[in-house]
């Protein structure tokens, strides 16, 4: 007879194995998600501009992809990583935690033709303690980075917990979600994106705001951060 304390175990473990991160259910395969972080290897990932990986920023650990901080402040993005595709069209699934005080980013539409990673950035901050979210909304967390803000009552958990983000491009159309809620929308090419540019730093990036096959890019700004379930779709 097998001891209920062994069954209880066998039933802790299995429910621990299905709550494993990084799942794709057989749904999602089939509607044609696939994974951009496997959980185990940094496959699929390099640095920006760079062929290899640098293992000196970031580490896999516990399911995650999180990056190692400095302890020197701002890094200026010199351990930034892309995938090794390019997309256009997507619906982009993934989770974040940051530390206290801490800053990163999650971009898209990079191109390395420019002289840095600058590009359209799901903001990843801590809003009650990093500076930037007391420059203006636009620059907190989960914003279209210096452009947009997010809607006043985006429901950010707090620091050190897990929030779920999406990023959805179709056509001209990009929309940025925060557990569960869409926070910011807007349409290339407007009228509206285009005046919301001209007041901020990319006022004078060339092609700034314009639709392009780009790279996703994890951004390392010298503070601890981890991702994870980091999945995508380019099926309509």
């Amino acid at each position: 007879m097998i001891s209920p304390i062994v069954v209880a175990t066998v039933v802790l473990a299995s429910a621990a194995d299905a709550a494993a991160p990084n799942p794709l259910t057989p749904a999602e395969k089939k509607a044609g998600w696939r994974l951009l972080f496997d959980g185990k290897t940094t496959t699929g990932w390099r640095g920006f501009k760079k062929t290899d990986f640098p293992t000196d920023r970031w580490v896999v650990k516990d399911g995650t992809l999180a990056h190692i901080p400095t302890g020197a402040g701002d890094s200026h993005g010199g351990g930034d990583i892309v995938t090794v595709d390019r997309f256009s069209d997507f619906d982009l699934r993934f989770e974040w935690r940051i530390a206290p005080g801490g800053n990163s980013g999650l971009k898209y539409f990079v191109t390395e033709d420019r002289d840095g990673p600058i590009a359209h950035e799901y903001q990843v901050l801590d809003d009650a303690r990093h500076p930037d979210a007391k420059v203006g909304t636009h620059r907190q967390a989960a914003a279209f980075y210096d452009v947009l803000p997010p809607a006043a009552d985006k429901p950010l958990r707090p620091v050190g917990e897990w929030n779920e983000s999406r990023v959805l491009v179709k056509g001209n159309h990009v929309e940025h979600w925060l557990n569960g809620r869409k926070v910011v929308e807007y349409e290339l090419g407007s009228p509206e994106l285009k005046a919301a540019i001209a007041k901020s730093k990319f006022k004078d990036v060339a092609g700034f705001g314009t639709k392009l096959s780009g790279y996703i890019l994890l951004q390392d700004h010298g503070d601890e951060v981890a991702f994870r379930n980091i999945k995508i779709t380019t099926t309509p």
